[in-house]
């Protein structure tokens, strides 16, 4: 079936990593289709080179000429737009494409006006996960699609450049400390000491993160913190690599990783999407609709708790997605709690470690 289908899912990176499972299962089905995604500018770099595949850019930053510049890429028609998103700047700028079939989130989904931008809703849903609630777009389009599966490609220029800081054999914990949201960021001290215990036990360890303010901070405070607790031959297996890395390189660094540990963020999805196993730190937000697909569990999740001890009801009274970010929240996470998970990926993972 030759289709023109509009993507629009323009927001985070891991919303980013969620749509491309969409768009394979797209092309397998309906190889002669044309997909044109509307994307933020900062993320294209992660896409991959696909066959019927456009990626027209938005950046929300740019205000008018933005919008005037993405109109001016836009088909003059489409047969199908997937509505991905329902924030309402997405549901707006929704409404200059157009199109015969507008699909859109199921009703107990939609928000901010999202209904009136569709004439047609994927299948409700008991709760699942928002890797499965995209790929019900595809489903919807007739793709018999059950796992998701993601076609990323990692150029050799970036693999070098993960070889070339991160060298040898040595069993490696990532950590990607930051989220972008704060309130779902864990503290310095915790990410310090699961450090310390992991290169006790016989690793390596490297921060990640981008180049912002708040990562470089963090990954100060870290190495702060790891100085305090541990000898200077124990401090050199820390390699701190926070703002040194691009989009690309991110995907070779979170590859090279035996494990990754990281809040809710756009890193997490990416890690699992690679096979990466992640332990993904939840109070915020639950695991069991934003955590990393392929390690739900071996998530540390404390959004029950969350949920009774800040909304003063159960995580299933809440409506489906729901964030508990609120100061505090990410306290009710120990550290032998992430330790033990730790330990468990070291076990399943039978990683190889030299002897202390």
């Amino acid at each position: 079936m030759s289709l023109h289908i509009c993507i629009l899912r323009l927001s985070s990176l891991g919303d980013i990593a969620h749509v491309l499972p969409v768009l394979h299962a797209l092309l397998q089905t309906h190889p002669e289709c044309r997909i044109d995604w509307i994307i933020d500018p900062r993320h294209q770099a992660l896409i991959p080179d696909l066959p019927g595949l456009t990626l027209l850019t938005y950046d929300k930053r740019g205000g008018r000429a933005a919008i005037s510049a993405l109109r001016q890429q836009l088909a003059s028609r489409y047969d199908v737009l997937l509505q991905l998103q329902t924030s309402l700047r997405a549901n707006l700028l929704s409404l200059m494409i157009r199109a015969d079939r507008r699909i859109g989130w199921d009703r107990s989904r939609q928000r901010e006006g999202h209904r009136w931008c569709c004439n047609e809703t994927i299948a409700e849903h008991a709760p699942q996960h928002q890797v499965q609630g995209f790929l019900a777009f595809a489903r919807h389009l007739g793709c018999p699609v059950h796992e998701p599966h993601w076609p990323i490609r990692i150029a050799a220029a970036d693999q070098a450049f993960a070889t070339q800081m991160l060298p040898g054999e040595q069993a490696l914990l990532g950590i990607s400390p930051c989220s972008s949201h704060p309130l779902r960021n864990w503290h310095a001290a915790g990410y310090a000491a699961v450090a310390a215990h992991a290169i006790r036990s016989g690793m390596r360890v490297c921060l990640l993160g981008g180049p912002g303010d708040a990562e470089q901070r963090m990954g100060t405070a870290i190495e702060q913190q790891l100085n305090e607790t541990m000898g200077q031959a124990d401090r050199r297996a820390l390699c701190n690599l926070i703002g040194r890395d691009s989009p690309t390189r991110m995907l070779a660094l979170l590859q090279r990783c035996d494990v990754l540990l990281s809040p809710d963020s756009g890193p997490a999805h990416w890690a699992s999407a690679l096979g990466t196993p992640v332990i993904g730190l939840h109070a915020a937000t639950w695991s069991r609709r934003s955590g990393p697909y392929h390690s739900l569990h071996l998530c540390v999740d404390r959004f029950e708790q969350a949920a009774q001890q800040f909304r003063h009801k159960t995580a299933a009274q809440l409506r489906w997605g729901s964030r508990i970010e609120v100061p505090g929240v990410m306290d009710l996470i120990s550290v032998d709690a992430v330790i033990t998970r730790l330990d468990q990926v070291r076990e399943e993972s039978e990683i190889n470690l030299r002897s202390d």
